[in-house]
């Protein structure tokens, strides 16, 4: 037993394994990494994003025609001017109409879309991945699409095609604003480009719906069907619904590829964007005027965004709700 005590006392202690030191960078300074990899990011942003929108701010202050760089200053006199034109207001009350048709229609169609695909027992992937795949599509490429070849004006145009089995003589499309058939073309073409991606927002937000609301509510005697739908899965989906919702409203007011594309030569059902385009860029090349404009539409967008936000309860706290 002594011996042993001995041994015991004789063998040297356990070096203390020193702590982990943290990995550095490549100079030794997780600041300098941090730097080197957001540093051009932040540097392309801060010339191509924030520079032309203060710049755009400055030159609405500006008569700036035919120039960027002004030197005669008339304060809100752009300002006055955009809010008092024809084309520019009733663009923004056109499109104030046209944002409260396509958003809830674009965001029925994603939520469908969305409960169909998650409920499909095979080839879940096959269809997820069809109806997406339109997001990839560029919207001027859709647009020609739209315009040569499904809503041609001509007879071989596949819509007038379908028409004529039916008796129905050919309509131009785009050409005839009364009626203004223009919108079908513009808003199929756009629930085409749009659905697929809001619907890969719904299907993620109803996979992490707890199966367990579910099983209660059926042991509740809820009915499968509308009622589970409205008390569970709905409410379970808002913010989702208002993260959608937002989106859909911003890119409305911001459209301007498929109308360019598709009403190119025509002087009604533009939005915003375009008449915009057509201000600074056109016979006038009026930069002040233009840049008034965008400002007004960045603070409209600004203003639906926040009061959407507020309607929904946007960031507010489970706790609140």
């Amino acid at each position: 037993m002594s011996t042993t005590k001995t041994r015991d006392l004789a063998r040297p202690a356990p070096a203390k394994a020193s702590p982990a030191k943290p990995r550095r960078g490549l100079r030794g300074s997780p600041t300098f990494n941090f730097w080197l990899f957001t540093g051009p990011f932040l540097i392309g942003l801060a010339i191509f994003v924030y520079a032309p929108i203060l710049w755009s701010l400055w030159l609405s202050f500006f008569e700036a025609r035919f120039t960027v760089t002004p030197d005669k200053f008339i304060g809100f006199e752009n300002y006055t001017y955009m809010l008092t034109n024809d084309d520019f207001v009733g663009s923004l009350g056109t499109f104030t109409v046209f944002a409260a048709f396509i958003v809830p229609t674009t965001w029925a169609l994603s939520l469908g879309l969305a409960l169909l695909v998650n409920r499909l027992r095979f080839m879940r992937a096959f269809f997820r991945s069809v109806f997406f795949l339109p997001t990839a599509c560029s919207y001027v490429a859709a647009s020609l699409i739209w315009k040569m070849s499904i809503f041609s004006g001509v007879r071989f145009g596949l819509m007038n095609t379908v028409l004529g089995w039916f008796g129905i003589e050919n309509i131009a499309w785009l050409a005839d604003p009364n009626p203004p058939w223009y919108w079908l073309v513009i808003v199929t073409a756009r629930l085409w480009l749009q659905a697929g991606f809001f619907m890969i927002l719904f299907i993620a937000a109803l996979q992490n719906i707890p199966d367990e609301l579910y099983e209660a509510a059926a042991i509740d005697g809820a009915k499968p069907g509308w009622q589970t739908f409205r008390y569970i899965t709905l409410p379970q989906l808002r913010a989702t619904s208002t993260a959608v919702i937002l989106l859909l409203l911003i890119a409305a007011y911001q459209a301007f590829d498929e109308f360019y594309n598709l009403l190119s030569k025509t002087t009604w059902g533009r939005p915003p964007l375009v008449e915009l385009y057509h201000k600074a860029l056109g016979e006038s090349q009026d930069y002040g005027a233009g840049s008034a404009g965008a400002v007004i539409l960045t603070v409209l967008i600004c203003a639906v965004t926040l009061l959407q936000g507020k309607i929904m309860g946007f960031g507010r706290g489970e706790e609140s709700k």
